[in-house]
């Protein structure tokens, strides 16, 4: 077995800082980053809109606090709230000196733009291509760190757990096929969401829920999966996110009769009506669920991928366009052949983001000693019921750093890794190597599973819920998972076996899967993205908790609750602008 004291399984943004963290903190220690792509193609790299943190004389950390906890329907926890606040522009300002090139204002300060559900402009920006700015430089910067060492293109099948922790993965070298024990003193999950168990998703194709799995079934709880965030504004045949930052710049959602259609709907404004300046920055949950009214009304067009809106940012000017949205101008132009100074760009919610994830402290450590957990990958929780645009890249560094230097400080403590473990390890390598031999087979085509799944999923786990529609795609996904058993592949090479890897990951979507489901059907209320249409209303009395799914081989995941921790915003009703 390979070992190093520190295994990083995921070379996004959270993954990064998290290895830089652990090189500043215990330089002595050295460190894996175990990513299934090279890091660059992480999907950090396709955030647009920019990231949130407190700059402005006219802001406050209190502000930010209560925007998140308001925003998130009193779910996230204070504590993690208040911490992510504080050292957020600490974070975001400590990239500046690393390279990352913030957009100015004309006297040199950072740019800010407003964002959705914040009453105060407090986002920082690169134009919209936020996220590949950040991603380099934590990219180049994690270069100069010796103890960093990287495995790129392997993919982590299984956690190694002995004596009660973790003490290191199995993967798989994806270029030569090989299987390998990496044996370590702390493991970080930095792994990402799961939007790909959805079929209209802005997640690229990587992400597939494979931390939250491999921690799953390693006995940890994942926490709140009820809540999927759809983001009002995809493009309706690939998914591809149109950011939030058009609607910040002043972009209009209209029907099919050019009517700007928020200003029918209640999104948490004071006034009785959204007022016409600020009505597309309400929250995402708001906005997709209006969408869907609009939908049921028939006033959504009709396409080839089905219903959707207009946005309209024609008003703009190229010269606006041009200079803060770019990258929106490039992807209308490259996958829907329209130019958007000039046309409409058709929009539809897609699913954009997990809130849940795997239950950890407000240090990243999960209930597994010796596993910890950042980014989307986990739930802290800050984001609760609903996530604010912009609070997910500062996340991945706030809570990145953190997590790097508590593992860094439990490593530091911890001996070698007990015998037992290469025995773990060389039962997971053979049982891959057995899925290499059994190419050919007869089995079922993966992709009548995955339609499945996907199938399921909208039906019973999308923008509204049932209790009748949450049973019937449990019990699919609950056939789903018998009928992967005998999936056929039908690939036996080693290098690159993307059918390999595209059925173990599918094993994971339907794990997650099974989570969300047994989780919403357990919150009998409807709060923030989690909107029951048999329990509208907001039930703080049974339900101001985080649900913990926790695997029952065999059987239904088993849902628990803990209290959500407040600290000094009693819950009350959830408004923005005051």
């Amino acid at each position: 077995m390979l070992s190093h004291d520190i295994l990083i399984v995921g070379g996004g943004g959270a993954g990064l800082r998290a290895a830089i963290a652990v090189a500043e903190t215990h330089p002595a220690l050295n460190v894996a980053v175990v990513s299934k792509v090279y890091p660059m193609r992480s999907h950090t790299v396709s955030a647009e809109g920019g990231a949130a943190a407190v700059i402005s004389p006219d802001d406050s950390l209190d502000d930010h606090a209560y925007d998140t906890i308001s925003g998130g329907d009193w779910l996230p926890d204070q504590d993690a709230v208040e911490a992510f606040v504080k050292e957020a522009p600490r974070e975001l300002l400590q990239m500046e000196h690393w390279g990352c090139p913030w957009s100015r204002q004309p006297d040199g300060s950072v740019a800010v733009r407003p964002f959705g559900g914040m009453k105060i402009e407090r986002t920082w920006y690169a134009s919209d291509k936020t996220g590949f700015h950040m991603l380099h430089t934590l990219f180049q910067t994690s270069l100069k760190y010796d103890p960093i060492q990287r495995y790129d293109e392997w993919f982590v099948t299984k956690l190694l757990v002995d004596d009660g922790r973790c003490q290191g993965v199995v993967a798989i070298d994806l270029a030569t096929g090989r299987v390998q024990g990496i044996g370590a003193k702390a493991v970080i999950v930095c792994t990402g969401g799961c939007g790909k168990v959805f079929p209209f998703t802005t997640n690229a194709n990587i992400k597939n829920g494979d931390g939250m799995a491999l921690a799953y079934r390693a006995g940890v709880p994942l926490k709140d999966m009820e809540f999927v965030q759809y983001h009002p504004t995809g493009l309706p045949f690939t998914g591809i996110l149109i950011t939030e930052a058009t609607r910040s710049e002043g972009g209009h959602l209209l029907n099919k009769d050019g009517y700007r259609y928020l200003q029918d709907y209640d999104l948490g404004t004071p006034e009785p009506r959204p007022v016409l300046r600020s009505m597309e920055l309400g929250p995402r949950d708001r906005l997709s669920q209006a969408f869907v009214k609009e939908q049921e009304k028939g006033r959504t067009l009709q396409g080839p991928y089905g219903d959707y809106v207009n946005l309209d940012i024609r008003h703009l000017g190229e010269k606006i366009i041009n200079s803060k949205l770019p990258f929106v101008r490039e992807l209308c132009l490259k996958y829907e052949n329209i130019d958007p100074v000039k046309e409409l760009i058709p929009v539809r919610p897609v699913v954009h983001y997990m809130m849940g994830g795997i239950h950890t402290d407000i240090m990243g450590a999960t209930p597994l000693a010796g596993l910890f957990a950042a980014g989307e990958a986990a739930c802290v929780s800050i984001n609760g019921a609903n996530r604010l645009g912009s609070n997910s890249l500062t996340e991945l560094l706030v809570f990145g750093a953190r997590v790097g230097k508590a593992a860094a400080e439990y490593a530091a403590r911890q001996k070698g890794n007990g015998t037992a473990v290469a025995a773990q390890a060389a039962e997971e390598v053979e049982r891959i190597e057995r899925q290499y031999r059994s190419g050919g087979g007869k089995g079922e085509r993966m992709a009548e599973i995955r339609r499945g799944m996907h199938t399921a999923m909208e039906s019973g786990a999308g923008i509204y819920r049932s209790h009748a529609a949450l049973q019937k795609s449990a019990q699919e996904i609950s056939n789903l998972q018998n009928r992967i058993q005998g999936i056929r592949l039908d690939d036996s090479s080693r290098t690159f076996n993307t059918e390999l890897v595209a059925a173990i990951e599918l094993s994971y979507m339907l794990d997650v899967a099974e989570a969300i489901l047994a989780s919403a059907s357990q919150r009998t209320e409807s709060r923030g993205s989690h909107q029951r249409t048999d329990y509208p209303d907001r039930d703080d009395d049974d339900f101001l908790a985080h649900s913990l799914a926790v695997r029952q081989p065999g059987a239904a995941p088993a849902i628990e609750y803990q209290p959500v921790t407040i600290t000094r915003w009693p819950p009350g009703e959830r408004v923005y602008g005051r």
